[in-house]
């Protein structure tokens, strides 16, 4: 029997790309039966929630809504849609996404023929809506802009491959609700990489599915240096509190002495492409280490 699938999109003060997101999902191949989009307004103070609505209402008969999670944070977002969702399987998208007709239909028909999957993260390809791609950007900072591109062979998640990105993934949520799911003490992306532990704890079976593909928008903003050092002062931050809370104090250390040692390996690479005269994609290269360090050691550190 092919399982139902539910799509939810965690929305915060996004109203230059969310209609566009809804719009991607609004053409997808797979009918309408077999899938719902479930948007959780995580407390926008901007025009996306009179958005969501305008674009609810001419959808009538349609398996689109909306619902309101007034804790402010993505973990506590994505619980919503985890409580929300009717679907056996739960596919998150970011409200800057913009998804391939048949994204849907590829995720489904995977979940379909692979039972014994536990989830999938989907091809993330970014789409600079404002400005080209900066020259201090490398395949070391993928993540920064939540790219997930290891190339066209469906595998496993493993090594380098890091893990699915919140942008474009997917689980069974029996899984979700077996770990209790997102943690709440790590609410921004922190919790892409706590959620495929978890799971993988119980189902190693994590895919990475090179046809299921979205664009993620990427703007102006998000690439400016004040942006990008508090990206990565939270990656570092919210790190620390997953593994005290995991791993206790001597998770912590060993943790740090990791962190430490990238930052050497950073200032190697940095030495490394100054002398091939691409000195600027070292230098980010250092600073995103040095920022996460930096991050490990803050008591909080706020995004948004």
């Amino acid at each position: 029997m092919t399982p139902y699938l539910s799509v939810v999109i965690c929305t915060y003060n996004r109203d230059r790309f969310i209609v566009a997101c809804l719009r991607s999902l609004a053409v997808q191949t797979l009918p309408d039966e077999k899938f719902e989009v479930v948007v959780v307004n995580n407390n926008c103070t901007d025009n996306t929630a009179s958005l969501v609505q305008d674009f609810l209402q001419r959808q009538p008969g349609r398996p689109f809504r909306t619902v309101f999670e007034a804790n402010k944070g993505l973990s506590y977002a994505r619980n919503r849609g985890i409580a929300e969702a009717k679907g056996e399987l739960i596919l998150y998208l970011d409200d800057d996404a913009e998804c391939m007709p048949d994204l849907l239909e590829n995720h489904l028909n995977f979940f379909t023929s692979k039972p014994d999957a536990a989830g999938a993260g989907g091809r993330i390809l970014p789409r600079y809506s404002e400005a080209p791609e900066p020259p201090w950007m490398s395949r070391w900072l993928d993540g920064y802009i939540a790219r997930m591109d290891p190339g066209g062979e469906m595998r496993i998640f493993s090594g380098r491959m890091k893990y699915p990105f919140g942008c474009n993934m997917a689980y069974r949520k029996k899984y979700l609700v077996q770990i209790g799911g997102f943690n709440t003490d790590i609410t921004f992306r922190g919790d892409d990489k706590y959620i495929y532990l978890k799971v993988k704890d119980i189902n190693p079976n994590i895919y990475y599915l090179p046809q299921a593909l979205v664009y993620h928008n990427i703007p102006g903003s998000r690439l400016q240096s004040d942006y990008f050092k508090t990206l990565f002062l939270k990656t570092g931050n919210e790190e620390r509190v997953r593994v005290s809370m995991e791993h206790g104090f001597l998770g912590v250390w060993l943790k740090l002495a990791e962190y430490i040692i990238k930052v050497g390996v950073s200032l190697i690479l940095w030495l490394k492409y100054a002398v091939i005269n691409t000195e600027k994609q070292g230098r980010y290269i250092m600073l995103s280490q040095w920022y996460t360090l930096s991050g490990f050691f803050r008591k909080n550190v706020t995004v948004r």
